[in-house]
């Protein structure tokens, strides 16, 4: 395998990437929209030529906790789900947040609440950002907004997850995960040999052959020690909030106003933006890549200069507040999202922007 140009969905991407880069194994359950993810690897049988472990669980409760597991060993572990499946993984995911694991998990949303709709949807912005299980955690969120950045961030998300020894998230939504695009796979690499993994991960559970036992657990009864897990915990993501923001900015130098936007909003933004300019409306769009942590600094700097701000999300205001949070409440902001599985096309973008902030 070499690196190579292809067409595919996002949730092909996501796979392809996976094989490429040497992850260990995948354990997942089916659920639209992003059901590809694991019929792709299925299709593609990496067992048979990287040794990589594909594995369809019994449920998401024991996706995640096979997810767990693997971890724990140090292994390159993932998973996928769409919103419904993530919500019944959410008490494992606090377990590998509490243990200071490093794993993958990709959503990539529909509609909700409940059942809902198998349509996309940005309404898991809160889930993810703000804790969806139980307990003071974070996961390291990432938004792609093309099937490029679905390849791209398998490989970032992986670094990041062990660089911090968190669990890591790409949350994409049901537009980019069945979107057809151009993509560039990752160059190939082998999988991790066990004397690889014993020498990046001294803390996983490989065997005590010639040290202690290392004891991987989210458990502490004594709130004394407790309270000093927690308060180092708060001290790894104070340090991941001040050095892995990332984002992007179009168009912002001589904006008047500012779009915020992530994932396929961004996308559907941009143009908007562009329609906008042709009608002499200064417009920039500001998209946070890490939702969290989210790019408050840059977005309070570039705020500074503009005089209003319109959040475009799939949901009814989510984003918004992290929006507002990092302004202060200094300029206007206004929120424009469509519900149930409608996608809005830039026009009604650019209609929002003109009744809600430039009035």
């Amino acid at each position: 395998m070499t690196e190579e140009v292809v067409l595919m969905k996002g949730n092909e991407a996501i796979a392809h990437a996976a094989i490429r880069l040497g992850v260990d194994g995948y354990f997942g359950y089916p659920i639209t929209p992003q059901s590809e993810v694991l019929e792709t690897l299925a299709e593609q049988k990496p067992w048979e030529t990287t040794g990589m472990v594909v594995l369809q669980a019994e449920s998401e409760v024991a996706a995640i906790n096979m997810v767990y597991g693997g971890a724990g060993a140090g292994k390159m572990v993932m998973t996928s789900s769409s919103s419904p499946g993530v919500s019944l993984k959410q008490e494992g995911i606090s377990y590998i947040a509490g243990a200071e694991l490093p794993c993958l998990i990709v959503n990539v949303m529909r509609g909700g609440p409940g059942l809902g709709t198998i349509q996309p949807s940005q309404a898991d912005y809160f889930q993810t950002t703000k804790g969806g299980g139980h307990g003071d955690y974070h996961l390291i969120a990432l938004a792609p907004a093309s099937v490029q950045e679905m390849a791209d961030f398998v490989g970032l998300a992986f670094e990041l997850a062990f660089k911090y020894r968190n669990p890591a998230m790409i949350l994409a939504d049901g537009v980019i995960g069945q979107m057809m695009e151009k993509v560039v796979l990752p160059a190939p690499r082998p999988r991790r040999t066990e004397e690889e993994v014993i020498a990046q991960c001294p803390w996983a559970t490989t065997g005590c052959k010639g040290r202690k036992p290392n004891i991987i657990t989210s458990l502490e009864l004594d709130p004394a020690i407790m309270e000093q897990r927690n308060l180092h915990l708060q001290e790894k993501y104070a340090e991941i909030q001040a050095k892995e923001t990332r984002y992007e900015e179009l168009d912002c130098e001589d904006a008047e106003y500012l779009i915020v936007a992530f994932g396929s909003c961004a996308r559907i933004a941009q143009k908007a933006m562009e329609h906008a300019r042709e009608e002499g409306i200064k417009v920039g769009l500001f998209r946070p890549i890490t939702l969290w942590p989210f790019p408050s600094d840059a977005l309070a700097e570039r705020a500074r200069q503009v005089k209003g701000i319109l959040v475009v999300e799939l949901n009814s205001g989510q984003m918004i507040e992290d929006v507002m949070l990092a302004v202060k409440c200094q300029i206007p902001v206004e929120h424009f999202g469509r519900l149930g599985g409608i996608v809005p096309d830039p026009d009604e973008v650019i209609e929002a922007l003109k009744e809600k902030i430039i009035k």
